[in-house]
């Protein structure tokens, strides 16, 4: 279980929210970093600014164990997140489900979806999952095997099973680039849509029944695009979010460009990285964002090499909130700022806690 201790989010195992594991009980420096971010910047001359970056603890994890790649969603008042389950250089082979009311206490629902034993057509590399709803059925698109496959339940937490018995999506010398981290989307008109791609970002149009293509593939890949496409719609803005550099690297980041269309093109604003390392926060990458329901509130969740003697194949999911300025810009995240101002509950999508915006 995950729980708050003194404003900042704590991993417990077995314990109560009043014994924190001992890498993370440094909530006094969490509470005097916050402060020393409201006054300082990032510049590098900045004195105050450097002891910032060097003495930050970044806020704790918010899953227990080794996660990535993380995707949430909110159904029915629940926030749920689909990781990645890391496993050594990437050989993992299960999808779990955590849920949570307010984005601080999360419980581990258990695997949804097993490569070794559901699927035929793969047995690992279970990457990058992504899911959403429609018509009371839940849609979950992930990768195996380096292929892109669907999976359908009743439920958000599963059990999931393979309706095509075959994958969704292959590499194909037709498409440049790696058949990974799948994201859909169902527009305002219930045209729905899977997004993909590594080195290059393709786009589907997928037909009601959301596990069959609908037409060809089409290429939209925006400068610097690596992986791990994420979109959201706001104020009819379809804002194409994806991760830059390797996974492996401590430079690994979260850039962003916007489109008037969900099939782009897309345009990159100047300046357009939200998110990147600073202090020991490393390989801040690879995320997904969920909206408060209700309100104008938006959080990232996104993965970073764990703390301490993480790397690119150990890696922890950490959340942020996420704002966007007066001209609809995305802010930049600071991935060593609290989660949530001292002294607050949690998001529930309730008027009690401060808004954002």
């Amino acid at each position: 279980m995950v729980c708050a201790a003194g404003g900042a989010l704590a991993i417990t195992k077995g314990l109560s929210c009043g014994g924190i594991m001992p890498r993370r009980w440094i909530c006094a420096v969490i509470a005097l970093c916050a402060s020393l971010a409201v006054c300082c910047d990032r510049d590098s001359s900045n004195p105050n600014a450097q002891a910032y970056e060097t003495t930050a603890e970044p806020p704790s994890a918010i899953l227990e164990g080794y996660t990535a790649d993380p995707h949430a969603v909110v159904f029915d008042g629940t926030y749920y997140v689909y990781p990645t389950s890391d496993k050594g250089a990437w050989q993992t082979t299960d999808f779990s489900v955590w849920a949570s009311k307010d984005l601080i206490h999360w419980e581990n629902e258990g695997m949804v979806l097993d490569v070794t034993k559901d699927l035929a057509w793969a047995k690992l590399r279970g990457w990058a999952p992504a899911m959403i709803r429609r018509d009371g059925k839940y849609f979950f698109y992930f990768a195996a095997d380096l292929k892109i496959g669907v999976a359908i339940s009743d439920k958000p937490t599963g059990k999931l099973v393979d309706p095509l018995g075959k994958p969704l999506v292959l590499a194909s010398t037709q498409h440049p680039g790696g058949a990974i981290d799948p994201f859909a989307f169902i527009d305002d008109d219930g045209q729905a849509y899977l997004y993909y791609g590594q080195g290059n970002l393709y786009a589907y149009k997928l037909k009601a029944d959301m596990i069959t293509l609908d037409g060809a593939a089409i290429r939209m890949t925006p400068a610097g695009f690596n992986e791990g496409v994420f979109m959201l719609k706001r104020n009819g803005i379809y804002y194409f979010m994806w991760s830059q550099n390797d996974a492996r690297d401590a430079n690994y980041q979260v850039a962003y460009g916007i489109a008037k269309s969900p099939l782009g093109p897309i345009q990159v604003p100047a300046d357009n990285v939200i998110l990147q390392r600073h202090g020991r926060a490393m390989g801040t990458g690879h995320h997904s964002v969920v909206q408060v329901p209700g309100t104008d509130r938006w959080y990232i969740f996104y993965h970073r090499h764990a703390i301490p003697n993480g790397s690119g194949y150990l890696r922890e999911t950490c959340l942020a909130p996420m704002e966007f300025d007066q001209e609809g810009r995305i802010k930049k995240v600071d991935p060593l700022a609290p989660v949530v101002p001292d002294g607050t509950a949690g998001d529930g999508g309730t008027a009690q806690l401060p808004d954002f915006r």
